[in-house]
């Protein structure tokens, strides 16, 4: 007689599992789940214990309807990343996370985790507080590309149930980086930590959290998420005097200090 699983999840996908995060969070999650089934077009490796590996490029409309067959959550890692040309992004970004919903609503997949950005929200200004409540005022093609995709996950709850958490991650690095990053770090076991709060959360229904630590100096406030349970345990605090000491000073005209996307605010055109 089979032994039940004591896990949430039998099967999990997770997209984008040879970048940056996906390498992350790809041991972690499978420790949460019977089965893991990872994809992306970067090199993923042989398959370990417990895991399934299958490259589909999420432009690639029936590649990904198999890929999300057996699926009973998602974490949506895969995409572009960085700010592109429009038309790439529009494949990967745009195209792709339609292809993922919709391939979601077919096969009955009820939840999905949706990497979406800070970049939504890149052209406040960095002596403001920004909630999840507040226009969203993307600053480049790529936060455009996720505001797109929390729009549509928006879309595909309230039409057809299927419950996400957009997650408006900020800068997720073994450590910050620059001054920038003092208020948008967040460390990989807050990442873990905010990935399983949003599968195993009981209801989520369409909900935005922004990906941060507890840092002193925040720009955001994730008060409406509160039902989550994401509770964050380190700081970027103790990197403060290392990383001041690389960067003495900020050049208060410069576009990338004033407002909270940095660079992005001044990428392109292409």
């Amino acid at each position: 007689m089979a032994t039940p699983s004591s896990h949430m999840y039998s099967r999990l996908l997770l997209t984008g599992a040879a970048g940056g995060l996906g390498r992350v969070l790809r041991p972690r999650l499978k420790a949460r789940c019977d089965v893991l089934r990872v994809s992306d077009l970067g090199d993923l490796g042989n398959a370990n214990a417990g895991e399934e590996v299958m490259p589909a490029p999420l432009q690639d409309r029936p590649a990904v309807f198999k890929l999300l067959e057996g699926v009973d959550a998602v974490v949506h890692l895969g995409g572009i990343s960085t700010e592109q040309p429009f038309d790439d992004i529009v494949q990967a970004n745009i195209i792709g996370a339609y292809n993922l919903y919709e391939a979601a609503r077919t096969h009955g997949t009820r939840r999905i985790v949706f990497a979406s950005s800070n970049h939504v929200t890149g052209f406040y200004r960095q002596d403001e507080v920004v909630d999840a409540t507040m226009p969203v005022r993307p600053d480049g093609y790529y936060g455009l590309s996720k505001a797109f995709g929390e729009n549509l996950a928006r879309f595909y709850f309230d039409r057809y149930g299927i419950e996400t958490v957009c997650l408006r991650i900020g800068s997720s690095f073994a450590e910050p980086k620059d001054r920038r990053m003092l208020a948008t770090w967040m460390s990989f076991d807050d990442l873990e930590r905010l990935v399983i709060a949003s599968l195993n959360s009981p209801v989520v229904g369409y909900s935005v959290i922004y990906g941060m630590s507890d840092n002193n100096h925040v720009w955001w406030d994730n008060t409406p998420a509160k039902h989550i349970g994401y509770r964050p345990q380190d700081s970027s605090e103790p990197f403060r005097a290392a990383v001041e000491a690389k960067q003495l000073t900020l050049d208060l005209n410069d576009p990338a200090v004033i407002y909270q996307g940095g660079g992005f605010v001044k990428a392109g055109p292409f």
